[in-house]
């Protein structure tokens, strides 16, 4: 079941609250009685707590009592791989992890629970492996990044809080995400699937995923990794005819990996052209239960 005794009337901070899918978690939170205090450089309000992980700079007093934190905040991977690009999509996450980690291990008053992002990345390049949380890491800049990102939260572990890492596959929502970028092409009947088709996606409803890091939550059983997708990743080819069948649209131009390669570098080798296929055999082992399992009924709800 995916119902929790957990008491309404709690305090949860988030990073990465302006986001796609940090927005969507507050809303949820916010109608299920949640108190949310958001992490911020800018922004300002009474639940606003000022940090800047670049400075260091972290009101640690406004974290006292909060009952969980739920860390989303990075660098978008999107976009060409500059060096510039690179640093800081890694360092981010890794210092801001480890202010974030630090500054809670240090508390009078801890949270009970740590929820902090991480990616299906981890797995690099797997060809047509399933690939459960026990799978090694793989090889590349988005696994390096994963692996360093996931150890951050190491001092919070070590003070004795609870640390939980989904592993977040490729986000389906209406609106930003994997599917902003890819509707008006398809739209126009110019989609097509991306090199071979055959690299395996491993893939999320944004409702679902929500769902999911509100049960990490609640749920004092769910601990360590897991990954937050879907019950089973499909080929880019099958991703690529049932997005256009739902937009009634033909799926007949291919882009060649290497056009892609081109465009995105290094990018497009670990974003479109790897194949993961990351399995939640945990949530699955913890009696989560999916509202949008299938991905043409996934991709008709959003679209």
């Amino acid at each position: 079941m995916t119902t929790s005794s957990q008491p309404p009337g709690r305090t949860v901070a988030i990073t990465g609250a302006t986001g796609l899918v940090g927005t969507a978690l507050r809303r949820h939170l916010e109608n299920a009685g949640w108190t949310v205090r958001v992490l911020s450089r800018s922004a300002k309000g009474s639940e606003v707590i000022r940090w800047d992980p670049q400075t260091g700079e972290l009101d640690r007093e406004r974290l006292e009592g909060v009952d969980a934190v739920v860390h989303l905040a990075g660098e978008n991977v999107a976009g060409l791989w500059t060096e510039g690009k690179r640093k800081r999509i890694r360092e981010s996450r890794v210092k801001g992890t480890t202010l974030l980690a630090e500054a809670l291990s240090g508390l009078e008053h801890p949270p009970d629970v740590l929820v902090s992002a991480s990616a299906v990345g981890y797995y690099g390049d797997r060809g047509q492996d399933a690939l459960d949380e026990s799978a090694a890491p793989g090889d590349g800049f988005l696994s390096e990044v994963c692996v360093a990102w996931e150890a951050s939260a190491s001092p919070a572990a070590a003070a004795g809080i609870r640390v939980v890492h989904p592993r977040i596959g490729i986000v389906l929502a209406e609106d930003g995400g994997a599917l902003q970028a890819m509707k008006t092409p398809f739209k126009l009947g110019l989609g097509g699937r991306i090199g071979s088709g055959q690299q395996l996606m491993a893939w999320v409803h944004l409702e679902d995923l929500v769902r999911m890091l509100t049960f990490a939550i609640e749920n004092p059983a769910v601990s360590g990794v897991f990954n937050a997708v879907a019950p089973e990743p499909v080929s880019n080819a099958v991703f690529t005819e049932t997005l256009g069948d739902v937009l009634s649209r033909p799926t007949f131009i291919p882009v060649p990996g290497k056009l892609a390669k081109l465009a995105m570098g290094q990018a497009a080798d670990e974003m479109l052209l790897a194949s993961t296929g990351a399995v939640p055999e945990a949530l699955e082992g913890y009696g989560f239960e999916w509202k949008h399992p299938e991905l043409k009924p996934a991709l008709a709800d959003v679209l």
